[in-house]
């Protein structure tokens, strides 16, 4: 790809292209949150332990790995529509398979009948998220002409508007369950994801990033040090989230005498101001010229800052402090803005040392690393939380958000003259 100023047109098709990818990314991410909230809320009220509330996810998680890396190389060698066309048809067949759930069925059936849907749905995300990424790092390569920060703006908006469309999901989940029921709730989404779909289809260019992909899986696993060092990072950071939110939350403010509405309304807005935060990150995080050596010490600020947030909480729960569940939701509070600065620099800086003739592949690589970090931390939210309550949780958090910290220490500060990441001087 060139490196001269794209022109006015092609600026004007890529901002096109961006707004299309984004919307489509807006439907499905509204019926995934939905999806999470359905699940968690219907099999809890049937008496499900937080075990095996965690386990109904772990499929969802673990498919995920697996999908984004040949999600990745997938879309490299059929393009970006053709794989966000694959994504919604998968999450479609997937929220039509957990409609068929019978209630006759014994307890062993009903869990192994959700976790094989869920982990369908766990392809189809991962598959649609890393499509839609590695579409952001070609539109905005086509649109170098407004500014060498188009790049971090864009993944920040994205991935940040993204993240609240996932809280009004955990909302939308909550209320379709009391209106419409268990089974009707998914075919409303399923009816919804069909309309993107056919947006998909009638408007995203059909050979959009399309190229010469990996022909092995060494050539395709043989990534950058920076890509392979953010990678490593990725997994502990959002184990380290997962490993109390997922299950540890909820379950400790139910017990507290929130109701089921409080408790989802609560986390759908955490959600959405989560993803506000991302999307204001290029404003809060120091920027350079160079896209690097600025943002890569904010990488590593965040998340030494980050990691001190659960100790505090923790030694709340520790000392037992009065109006204990206020300490978790300001805990939460704190951790929800520091996490999603985080978040955003990391998202900017894999699309930063990604090349652009492979970038969904690389994509693909650092969301597979995403995607096994949100399965440990799915499986230890489960076993901590059922061994040692919060407390455990969020010493698990801490200890994970620890180690993010030091991997990012191996950051690379600036690119070499072949756009690779060099090592830090």
């Amino acid at each position: 790809m060139s490196n001269a100023t794209a022109s006015p047109s092609t600026a004007g098709t890529a901002t096109r292209n961006y707004a299309i990818v984004t919307a489509a990314y807006w439907g499905f991410t509204l019926t995934d949150g939905a999806l999470r909230m359905l699940v968690l809320l219907h099999f809890y009220r049937l008496g499900y332990s937080p075990f095996t509330l965690a386990f109904l996810f772990l499929l969802y998680e673990a498919a995920g790995v697996l999908a984004n890396l040949i999600g990745g190389w997938l879309a490299t060698r059929y393009g970006i529509q053709r794989m966000l066309t694959v994504g919604l048809l998968t999450q479609i067949t997937g929220f039509t398979l957990l409609s068929l759930l019978n209630p006759a069925w014994t307890a062993a059936l009903s869990v192994a009948w959700v976790v094989v849907a869920q982990g369908i749905c766990g392809v189809a995300k991962d598959l649609t998220k890393t499509a839609s990424k590695s579409a952001i790092k070609i539109t905005a390569d086509q649109a170098k002409n407004q500014g060498s920060g188009q790049l971090f703006k864009w993944v920040a908006w994205f991935t940040g508007s993204k993240n609240a469309m996932k809280g009004f999901g955990f909302f939308l989940g909550g209320l379709l369950l009391d209106a419409l029921g268990f089974q009707h709730a998914l075919w409303a989404m399923a009816g919804l994801l069909v309309l993107v779909l056919a947006g998909v289809v009638g408007f995203v260019p059909p050979l959009m990033g399309k190229s010469k992909a990996s022909k092995s899986a060494k050539e395709l696993f043989a990534k950058n040090a920076g890509i392979n060092a953010l990678a490593a990072a990725r997994v502990a950071l959002f184990g380290a989230r997962d490993v109390w939110f997922v299950v540890g939350v909820p379950v400790f403010l139910y017990s507290q005498g929130w109701t089921f509405t409080m408790v989802g309304g609560f986390l759908a807005l955490w959600t959405i101001g989560y993803g506000l935060v991302q999307a204001l990150a290029p404003h809060i995080v120091k920027r350079s010229a160079d896209g690097l050596s600025a943002e890569v010490p904010e990488a590593r600020w965040w998340s030494l800052a980050l990691a001190l947030i659960p100790v505090g909480i923790a030694a709340a729960v520790l000392l037992d402090a009065p109006n204990l569940q206020w300490w978790v939701v300001g805990g939460l509070g704190l951790f929800g803005f520091a996490f999603a600065v985080n978040s955003s620099v990391h998202s900017y800086l894999i699309l930063a040392y990604a090349g652009s003739e492979k970038a969904a592949e690389d994509v693909g690589f650092y969301y597979a690393a995403n995607a096994l970090g949100r399965f440990f931390g799915t499986l230890m939210s489960g076993l901590l939380y059922q061994w040692g309550g919060l407390l455990y949780a969020l010493v698990g958090s801490a200890l994970m958000l620890l180690v993010c910290w030091l991997l990012t220490l191996g950051l690379p500060t600036r690119l070499a003259l072949n756009g690779s990441p060099s090592p830090t001087p």
